[in-house]
């Protein structure tokens, strides 16, 4: 599992007092370069062997700014070429918000999936967490 720490900024916020509902998608993609770093060491999108299949976002409770944020990021699911991405943001003991993303090892010269094998599959497997056992 993969944790990383936000600090809201005052724009992050909106008229109602708390962390507007867009920036959650936002941190939740920051929080997973360091999962894209296990197939772009340097982040070079000129070597990005991803797509996004699929995002949601469920919000729980309410985040506000002045507290920092931890995002929490695992895979719950390793298929052949893709995978799901499960992450948490908690804030002061509180889960504010979960989502899922799934991502495609992608060829984007072939314009086909690729297969998740070798150093990279057993990368990936080391933060495989059954959803039913994620730390709480």
């Amino acid at each position: 599992m993969f944790t990383r720490r936000v600090e809201p900024a005052f724009y992050d916020t909106d008229a109602l007092g708390h962390i507007n509902n867009t920036r959650l998608p936002a941190w939740f993609e920051l929080a997973r370069n360091d999962l894209f770093r296990l197939f772009v060491p340097d982040l070079d999108p000129r070597k990005w062997p991803l797509i996004m299949a699929k995002l949601d976002v469920e919000f729980r409770a309410e985040l506000f700014y002045g507290q920092d944020v931890e995002i929490r990021t695992w895979l719950s699911r390793l298929g052949n070429s893709s995978f799901t991405v499960a992450q948490e943001a908690w804030q002061g003991g509180r889960l504010g918000a979960q989502g899922h993303v799934v991502l495609v090892h992608y060829d984007h010269t072939e314009g086909a999936a690729v297969a998740l094998t070798g150093d990279l599959r057993e990368a990936l497997a080391a933060h495989l967490i059954d959803e039913e056992h994620a730390p709480a």
